[in-house]
């Protein structure tokens, strides 16, 4: 008889934080949608209701999602044992702490609170930092730096309740996504069309994947110091040119057959939308929130829906087949960011019946997650070997 710390779910990193990311999901955009239409008032009592959503949906969804994919990889970069069981246990408990206090008022004084938000983020890197440097994988020290440009970006937040904090720690995101993207979007192509029989292979492009990041980071500074200006249009019109390079060579038009592989393409794709939306902003064409959900609803959505049904089927060894419902949940996510995005820049009058539609389709996708994953997240692998 297994105890409770021996459980599969406490296996690896992705089985609890990728269902707790995705709960989290349903509940946030939940509210978010009711809110919107006018029936409840977000729990966010520190924050606007607002600065609640977009918060939450960074440091609480989004940084989920990053800890259970950065905790599974990490063992595959190092060969190293992964955290489980009660270490993994624990970190599962910050993160949960954090939502705790973001949501419900315990009385804590404001340091306090803050305390308990951000001890997060520092308990991840730590826990990567260890296998990470013994093994000294200096490939991959970068989510390190990554991750300590999220924690101070949420300090300075909790300390100034100042949006542009927020939006700085999006970048830092898409500039993970860039960076896992650009790994893993080509290899998993090349390995999919070959397995078919189709002949392709991957272009290295080591000069254009520094590049892309140079951009984003260029993007950020912009977003700092010269937002709405020529200056902001110009880097994010490069970055987007950039990105659009590196894509030409990914056989994004070969994986249309292949859900498993196209969901990645389309979050890829929605960065680009977004740098580009982005650049026009410079010009004074579109405002910074009618575009942000491009880059937030499309490629965050896309890109993480993609990531924990691949991931969930592959570390609990299982075929990287995308089930009709999957799939489904995949188009709802298109129709979620092209509804948000689109939508009040085409007819500004039915605002909150495009935010809400798109909440809710959010949910929907996550919802069909967690119906159709928790049992491989929570069961043991069907090949027998260890979880």
């Amino acid at each position: 008889m297994q105890t409770f710390f021996e459980q599969p779910f406490w296996g690896r990193g992705f089985r609890p934080f990728f269902f707790l990311g995705a709960l989290y999901s349903v509940f946030s955009l939940g509210i978010w949608g009711w809110f919107y239409a006018g029936h409840i008032t977000p729990p966010g009592f520190l924050l606007d209701s607002v600065l609640w959503h977009a918060h939450e949906m960074i440091y609480g969804y989004t940084m989920a999602i990053i800890a259970g994919f950065l905790l599974t990889a990490v063992a595959n970069w190092t060969g190293g044992a992964p955290a489980r069981q009660i270490h993994l246990i624990s970190l599962c408990f910050l993160w949960l702490l954090g939502r705790l206090v973001m949501n419900v008022d315990l009385g804590l004084p404001f340091w306090g609170l803050v305390l308990a938000e951000i001890v997060f983020i520092p308990a991840l890197a730590l826990s990567l930092a260890v296998p990470l440097i013994k093994s000294w994988n200096k490939r991959n020290f970068i989510f390190l730096t990554l991750l300590s440009a999220l924690f101070a970006c949420d300090l300075v937040f909790l300390i100034t309740m100042e949006k542009m904090s927020l939006y700085i720690a999006l970048m830092v995101i898409l500039t993970m996504i860039s960076l896992v993207g650009g790994r893993i979007i080509p290899a998993f192509t090349v390995a999919a069309l070959r397995r078919n029989g189709v002949k392709a292979f991957q272009t290295p492009q080591e000069k254009m994947d520094i590049a892309a990041l140079v951009s984003l980071a260029a993007v950020a500074l912009c977003l700092v110091f010269a937002k709405d200006t020529i200056f902001m249009a110009l880097c994010a019109g490069l970055s987007a040119l950039i990105h659009g390079l590196r894509m030409r060579h990914y056989h994004g038009l070969k994986t249309l057959a292949d859900p498993m592989l196209w969901i990645l393409q389309a979050g890829y794709l929605w960065l680009i939308i977004g740098l580009f939306m982005l650049s026009l902003t410079g010009f004074g064409i579109l405002a910074l929130p009618s575009v942000i959900h491009a880059l937030t609803t499309g490629c965050i959505g896309s890109m993480t829906l993609g990531m924990i049904c691949r991931v969930t089927l592959g570390h609990t060894g299982r075929n990287l087949l995308a089930s009709k419902i999957t799939t489904a949940s995949f188009l709802m996510m298109q129709v979620a960011a092209l509804m948000r995005v689109f939508g009040p820049l085409s007819m500004p009058n039915k605002m909150t019946e495009w935010v809400t539609g798109s909440a809710f389709l959010w949910a929907a996708c996550f919802v069909i997650y967690l119906l159709v994953y928790t049992p491989m997240l929570t069961g043991p692998r069907p090949d027998g070997r260890e979880a």
